[in-house]
């Protein structure tokens, strides 16, 4: 089993990626392997809902998006990670996450269906608890199932060294890995005692205006 890692951080090793590597250790203790994903730093742009990956089964735009869309279906669980940018996720986690689930639903791809994901948010301050709403939202819309520690996911700190420092941020990281690490042997164990998956339905797309 495998949890891919997403940096969401213009920074490729700052804070968010010092508290992605420690629930990356206690994944690792537990038997899951990982890897880190960095979306890097050029310009992400937003969805423009020209529908391409409709057909296509592609995002429009050539950057990670599509990159990480052809890594995803070999991973179990992800963990995705974001600084702190008034009050939410950057603009560019913002818009990865717009077009990767967006382009997987109406692609077809069918990459994250109840596969487990976590939030991990780093600020210097405050801001966390809205990037928290606002990142979930992502999940709950795919039928993943949300990981959460003993805590909210989050560290405080402006270096990566201030994040160490945050002796309570660490140890949430690190619960946070453990706890994502027992969700996928109990799925596991599930499928290997014969337990299906849910039953699905056909969607039903209704407008709140209808004749």
């Amino acid at each position: 089993m495998k949890v891919l890692l997403v940096n969401g951080s213009p920074h490729k090793e700052g804070c968010t990626y010092t508290a992605l590597t420690e629930a990356a250790v206690s994944l690792e203790q537990e038997g899951i392997g990982t890897d880190i994903f960095w979306i890097g730093n050029k310009p992400l742009s937003g969805c423009i809902a020209c529908k391409t990956c409709v057909t296509k089964h592609v995002c429009v735009f050539e950057d990670k998006v599509n990159e990480f869309l052809d890594l995803a279906a070999d991973y179990d669980g992800f963990i995705f990670g974001t600084p702190v940018h008034w009050a939410g996720a950057t603009g560019a986690m913002t818009s990865f996450l717009d077009r990767v689930f967006y382009a997987d639903f109406c692609g077809g791809r069918n990459n994250f269906y109840l596969k487990p994901a976590a939030a991990v948010m780093s600020a210097r301050r405050a801001g966390t608890t809205a990037t928290w709403d606002q990142v979930n939202k992502y999940f709950g819309l795919m039928q993943m199932p949300i990981i959460n520690s003993r805590y909210w996911n989050m560290v405080h700190g402006t270096t990566p060294e201030e994040v160490r420092k945050d002796l309570e941020g660490m140890q949430v990281m690190r619960i946070l890995g453990r706890n994502m690490a027992w969700f996928l042997k109990c799925k596991e164990a599930g499928a290997k005692a014969g337990v299906p998956l849910p039953k699905q339905e056909q969607i039903s797309f209704t407008n709140f205006i209808q004749e």
